[in-house]
């Protein structure tokens, strides 16, 4: 406001001037010839000064009653997209948050000590006796050493030499008796063709490792490696995936292998019937005949040797005295944990 007043000061003096001018004028045109110093101050303040509006526009015009302005809204912001964490921090976030699950502490001595496997023969039809340690045995310690009812179950080991084994296979196949093979990596190595006749006629193939070494000798890799050698080799000679049937070389285990083997997928095979058949044997045929029929029992898991040949003249005669006594046959899928 006090530019305005100013302003309007300077333009009434200003026409007041150029009047008295144009009435004592002295030359005809009535052009008065403003004094050079006034012209320039005029242009100068005309520049400087904005023009100022016609009367009827000064009309001092109330003071705009500008209705109380809303304050401006000024446009929201657009929110910054967060930059998502780097994967370097996500790991570290994840790390500090996870909680893995705990597994459980290395095994102990006791877990790791060697136990031979063993029963204790008791009268014919009476399930043996067997190892106290079974009594510590955890239901994810997968092992069978007898089933139940009227059955026997027929297991062969071969772990030496062949001998004459279409005579052993005839045995099984007139008496229509199906059996697991436990067969070491070597003898499956070289023998494809046999295993592939096994399978034809009905038999199934167990894991015996690759190398027969007593586990409780080598570590945990070592141990694994046996297995899984032994499973690609079979697949390459068969063309099948293994069964998870396993048979401890020597019968010798621990604890802290029937859970390794178990954690593998594998029931560990034991027995309830075995001889000496690694030895020639005194009476020939016979003691392996009576050492079998001597010992029946409910649910007999019946450990033999093919590298025995007293165990293969035997065969024919143990499989039909076995059914005339009132026995089935089974097989280890029926007992696999």
């Amino acid at each position: 406001m006090r530019k305005l007043s100013t302003i309007l000061t300077v333009a009434l003096t200003a026409g007041t001037l150029l009047s008295a001018c144009s009435d004592t004028g002295k030359e005809s045109s009535g052009v008065s010839k403003a004094n050079p110093d006034t012209q320039n101050r005029q242009q100068t303040e005309s520049k400087a000064v904005p023009p100022v509006p016609p009367p009827s526009a000064q009309t001092p015009a109330k003071e705009e009653t500008k209705s109380p302005e809303e304050p401006k809204k000024e446009a929201d912001p657009k929110p910054e997209p967060k930059p998502d964490p780097a994967p370097a921090q996500q790991q570290t976030v994840a790390s500090q948050t996870y909680q893995p699950p705990k597994q459980s502490g290395a095994p102990t001595a006791a877990d790791k000590k060697a136990v031979s496997w063993y029963y204790m023969k008791k009268k014919k039809g009476e399930v043996p006796g067997f190892p106290a340690e079974i009594k510590q045995l955890k239901p994810d310690q997968k092992s069978v050493w007898v089933g139940t009812g009227k059955k026997v179950y027929m297991t062969i080991d071969l772990g030496g030499e062949l001998l004459d084994y279409k005579t052993l296979l005839k045995a099984l196949k007139d008496n229509e008796v199906t059996a697991t093979f436990f067969v070491t990596g070597y003898n499956l190595k070289n023998n494809p063709d046999y295993m592939k006749l096994l399978l034809a006629d009905g038999h199934t193939i167990g894991n015996h490792t690759i190398t027969h070494k007593d586990f409780t000798t080598l570590t945990d890799e070592q141990v694994k490696q046996e297995i899984t050698d032994w499973e690609k080799l079979y697949r390459n000679i068969t063309g099948k995936e293994p069964l998870k049937y396993f048979r401890f070389p020597y019968g010798t285990y621990s604890m802290h292998l029937l859970s390794l083997l178990s954690d593998m997928g594998y029931t560990s095979y034991f027995w309830s019937t075995a001889m000496k058949d690694w030895e020639p044997r005194k009476n020939g045929a016979d003691d392996a005949y009576n050492d079998i029929i001597g010992n029946l029992h409910d649910g007999n898991i019946i450990l033999m040797h093919q590298a025995s040949k007293e165990n293969i003249e035997a065969m024919d005669r143990i499989l039909k005295q076995i059914k005339k006594e009132g026995y089935e046959f089974g097989t280890l899928d029926e007992l696999q944990k």
